[in-house]
């Protein structure tokens, strides 16, 4: 799933080359802290968080299939 934050940010940002994810495990919850280059942070946000909410959805559906919970947080 770490790879799978990753193509999405480098997809959508203007320098890939700054996207990093970091994977956190928690007792109940993995979180993926998403960070980009100021500059491209409108990008991965989106228009009142539409895009971070679709990013978030589409790594949910995908934890699901793994019975695991999934936080993105983008930083």
């Amino acid at each position: 799933m770490k790879e799978l934050v990753e193509f999405i940010a480098k997809s959508l940002v203007d320098n890939p080359d700054q996207v990093i994810v970091n994977e956190i495990t928690r007792e109940e919850s993995l979180v993926f802290e998403l960070k980009v280059a100021p500059e491209d942070m409108g990008k991965v946000i989106g228009k009142q968080g539409r895009i971070a909410k679709a990013i978030r959805t589409v790594i949910k559906a995908a934890a699901v299939k793994q019975n695991k919970r999934v936080i993105v947080e983008i930083i």
